[in-house]
C-alpha cells in the first residue's frame, strides 16, 4: 500500500470543500444565494459556513476529503492523493473572509396560478381552510419560475424576513436569498396566549394546525413556530444554544411562559428536544409532545387521514429541481 506522510494527510483534512471546488473544480461550483453554493451534479448539496450537506441523501461533512469519500465514493487513500496532488500542482488560494452586510430578503416572484402549491399542500393532508388562510395572508405561495412552495417568515410588524423554498414533487430544499433565520415560518395566536408550539418545519406546523382543527380545537388559539432547518445541538448538550428563531420569538412575545416541543421521532429530533430543554432558561415550562404516530407531525396527520406514502407520491405535482 502506498505510504502517505502524516503531514500530507493532515493538510488534506484541513481543506474545506468550497476552497477545493473554487481552486480545482470551478466548473462544478454553482452560486446558490448569499454565501451558499451548490454543485452542478447534485443541486440538493449545499455548501455554507465551512460545512456541506447533501440534503436528498442526509449526508454531510466539513472537508473536501469528506466530500470525495461520501459523495464521490473515493477510498480514503484516493481522496488524500487527489487533494494532495492538486495542491502540489497549484497551491490553493485561501478565500477572503466574507463581509458582513445587512440581509435584504429577495422573495421569489409569486406565480399568478397557485394550482401546484394548493395540490401539494392537499397531498400532505393540510386542511383546505388553513391553506386558504395561508394564501390569503401571503405566508405561503407558489413561486413563478420554478413553482416551488414558498413559506414566508415575518417579524411582529408583518415584514417578510425569511422564506423557505420547498420543491413541489422534487427533493429541492433551500432558503430565499437574504433570509434571516431568526424569523422562520410562524403563525402567531389571534388572541392572547402564554404558550408556543415548536416544530421542525412549516409543513409540520400546518399539519399540527390541521390535527387541532380536526379535533374541534381553535388552531389559532396558541403560537405556532417552526425552525429554519433541523436544529443541531452541540456535542456537549450543556453547551448548546437555544434555536435562534425561538430566542427571537420569546423576545417578541415576552408573555410566553410555556414551550411545547413537537419535534421528530428520530435520533436528531430527540437530541434536539433534550438540548432545548437543557439550555432554555428555567422561567419557561417545557413539554415534550412528539407525534403519536410516524416520524413527524405530517406523518401523524397522513396516517390519521389514511394517506399512504405511495398515494402521497402520486399526488405530487412538480417539475425539475431549481438550480
Amino acid at each position: 500500500m502506498p505510504y502517505i506522510a502524516p503531514e500530507v494527510v493532515q493538510e488534506a483534512k484541513r481543506m474545506d470543500l468550497l476552497t477545493y471546488l473554487k481552486n480545482y473544480e470551478p466548473f462544478e461550483l454553482v452560486h446558490f444565494s448569499g454565501s451558499t453554493y451548490t454543485t452542478k451534479t447534485h443541486d440538493s448539496l449545499k455548501i455554507s459556513n465551512g460545512k456541506w450537506m447533501w440534503w436528498s441523501r442526509g449526508i454531510g461533512g466539513r472537508s473536501a476529503l469528506d466530500y470525495l469519500i461520501k459523495v464521490r465514493d473515493y477510498t480514503f487513500l484516493e481522496a488524500v492523493q487527489t487533494i494532495a496532488g492538486q495542491a502540489a500542482i497549484t497551491p490553493p488560494v485561501s478565500l477572503p473572509a466574507e463581509k458582513t452586510t445587512e440581509k435584504k430578503l429577495l422573495l421569489p416572484k409569486k406565480n399568478c396560478n397557485r394550482t401546484r402549491v394548493v395540490s401539494y399542500l392537499k397531498s400532505r393532508g393540510i386542511d383546505a381552510d388553513i391553506i386558504k388562510f395561508c394564501l390569503q395572508t401571503g405566508i405561503v405561495y407558489e413561486s413563478e419560475n420554478y413553482h416551488n412552495a414558498v413559506f414566508v417568515g415575518r417579524d411582529r410588524e408583518g415584514n417578510p424576513r425569511y422564506a423557505a423554498l420547498r420543491g413541489i414533487g422534487t427533493d429541492f430544499i433551500g432558503d430565499a436569498n437574504g433570509s434571516d433565520k431568526n424569523y422562520s415560518f410562524s403563525v402567531p395566536t389571534e388572541g392572547n396566549s402564554e404558550k408556543v408550539h415548536l416544530f421542525e418545519s412549516a409543513i409540520d406546523l400546518l399539519s399540527y394546525a390541521t390535527l387541532q382543527k380536526m379535533d374541534g380545537q381553535n388552531w389559532r388559539a396558541e403560537h405556532l413556530l417552526s425552525l429554519a432547518g433541523v436544529y443541531q445541538p452541540a456535542k456537549e448538550i450543556e453547551r448548546s444554544k437555544v434555536p435562534a428563531a425561538l430566542t427571537r420569538y420569546l423576545k417578541e412575545y415576552p408573555e410566553i411562559t410555556e414551550v411545547e416541543l413537537h419535534l421528530d421521532n428520530d435520533h436528531a429530533g430527540r437530541m434536539a428536544v433534550k438540548a432545548i430543554r437543557t439550555v432554555l432558561p428555567r422561567q419557561y415550562l417545557t413539554r415534550d409532545k412528539p407525534p403519536l404516530k410516524g416520524k413527524d407531525c405530517n406523518d401523524c396527520l397522513c396516517i390519521r387521514l389514511g394517506i399512504g406514502i405511495t398515494e402521497r407520491a402520486k399526488k405530487k405535482i412538480g417539475r425539475s429541481c431549481e438550480r
